[in-house]
């Protein structure tokens, strides 16, 4: 017999916005609001939102003290708990896994969590000169949910290098060497990587991008696909430029039953594991693999006793493509393989923290079409490091559901001291290049000391950096005079 505590979804949405006029803008609070009332809908259970115990928010780029607050009052539910989190695309899953224990626990039986992003409108606003309104929520939460780790690295700082946009394409430079392949080759093989995830947001109704995309219009620069920082094209970049919010109710069998809602909404978390890896790139082991996804799968997999290959369908985390390489990589799926069921933080479109959000609801939508199915959700934060996963179903889990953590076996893995003001040889780890308007603005290069130590570098030389957008320059011999560099 089923535990009455066991914690399922019972209510999900979806809300995008294509928006004509500025007029039709609607600010993240209220698109939270919208989706909240069509996850309610969503269950076939009028006035639920009034008996949510906690309501939970997921961090965004703007600036609400205490939205959940807001929501809670809004909803007839004054007194729910009112809970945030910290930035992160990890952080849904994350407040998924933790909802998940506290229902089994008995804690809570009726959670709302929600979150929404106006990026499409905030960009037209700002082309207009328009500011556009912002409710005020003022207060602080009754609870944030999370640790915030930076993530760069003093060196990395030093260097103004900061943004995922300049972090992640040194990692797909470095998986490139890393596996043999030439610039031609790898351009190739994850442009058509890129465009199997357009296909599947053709087919996505929540997807931005609805209209699939080739791989050559994807790795082809053109005015529209501009360069944003080698190897990437702006098609190979997370899209942020959307209206997007989602919704989850979260309950337990006990009181779904009690709200009558019918078994064929209920999806099952049969367990979530979470680890980081190394917090930053500058003292990463290396940039081609993440132990933490590797473990968390493990774990995963030991704790529902399944395995890869029982999954039905996966969503793999895919702000930018080298993201995903590595997450199939490490969990052992053939790259050929399905790894979205959105389309993917591009093409699926790109809320910011709040992806994964979809990518659950959609999730949830496909399981109870093919009943009896499973699907792995993968969530990842910051520069590749923060990661939460989660198994779900049609089918109630074989035991309680589990959550797991497996922080100390990451932290035991090797990570790499990293130095500043270095002078003196050192070989090529990885590099990208900038751009703006399709010139190169600068360079970067992460290097390697004799004794494996890793060191930091940059160039403003046009010339140079020309040359890093059309050769390969991982693994060749240059010499520092601290952050200047010349490469051989």
């Amino acid at each position: 017999m089923i535990n009455p505590n066991t914690p399922i979804l019972i209510g999900i949405s979806q809300l995008k916005r294509k928006i004509d006029s500025l007029d039709q803008t609607m600010e993240p609070l209220l698109m939270m609001l919208e989706a909240a009332q069509l996850a309610e809908q969503d269950t076939g259970r009028e006035g639920l939102l009034s008996q949510i115990q906690s309501v939970r928010v997921i961090k965004g780029v703007w600036t609400y003290e205490n939205p959940a607050k807001y929501l809670a009052e809004k909803i007839g539910a004054p007194n729910a708990e009112t809970t945030g989190t910290l930035y992160g695309g990890n952080q849904v899953q994350s407040v998924v896994n933790h909802t998940a224990a506290d229902i089994l626990k008995g804690r809570l039986d009726l959670v709302l969590i929600t979150g929404a992003e106006n990026g499409h409108s905030f960009l037209k606003s700002r082309k207009a000169g328009i500011k556009l309104p912002l409710t005020a929520t003022p207060g602080e939460y009754d609870y944030v949910f999370g640790k915030q780790d930076p993530d760069n690295g003093p060196h990395e700082m030093a260097l103004d290098i900061q943004r995922p946009i300049q972090v992640y394409p040194m990692f797909e430079n470095a998986l490139r060497y890393h596996r043999g392949e030439s610039l031609e080759e790898h351009l190739k093989r994850v442009s058509e990587l890129w465009a199997r995830f357009s296909k599947v947001a053709e087919d996505n109704p929540h997807a931005w991008i609805r209209k699939a995309v080739t791989a050559e219009e994807i790795r082809t620069p053109s005015a529209k696909n501009r360069r944003i920082s080698f190897p990437y094209t702006k098609l190979m970049n997370s899209n942020m430029s959307v209206d997007m919010g989602a919704a989850l109710i979260m309950s337990s069998v006990a009181k779904a039953r009690s709200l009558g809602i019918p078994e064929s909404n209920w999806i099952y978390p049969h367990a979530g594991v979470e680890g980081n890896d190394h917090a930053t790139a500058s003292v990463r082991d290396n940039y081609y693999s993440s132990p933490a996804i590797r473990l968390v799968g493990q774990k995963l997999f030991e704790l529902t006793d399944s395995n890869i290959d029982s999954m039905d369908m996966v969503d793999l985390y895919s702000c930018f493509p080298v993201a995903v390489q590595i997450a199939a990589e490490e969990l052992e799926l053939n790259e050929m393989a399905q790894l979205t069921i959105t389309g993917g933080l591009t093409f699926g479109g790109g809320p910011l923290n709040n992806y994964v959000m979809h990518s659950i609801a959609r999730m949830a939508e496909l399981l109870r079409e093919k009943p009896g199915t499973t699907g792995l959700i993968t969530a990842n934060g910051g520069h590749l490091y923060k990661h939460a996963h989660c198994i779900y179903s049609s089918e109630p889990p074989a035991q309680d559901f589990q959550h797991g953590n497996v922080q100390d076996a990451i932290n035991r893995l090797p990570s790499r001291e990293c130095i500043t003001g270095y002078s003196g040889a050192v070989t090529v780890e990885s590099y990208t290049v900038m751009y703006d308007k399709d010139a190169p603005v600068v360079g970067y290069f992460a290097c390697h000391t004799a004794d494996g130590k890793r060191t930091w570098a940059r160039t403003f030389d046009t010339d140079l950096m020309q040359s890093m957008g059309k050769e390969e320059f991982c693994g060749r011999a240059a010499k520092l005079n601290d952050t200047a560099i010349t490469v051989f």
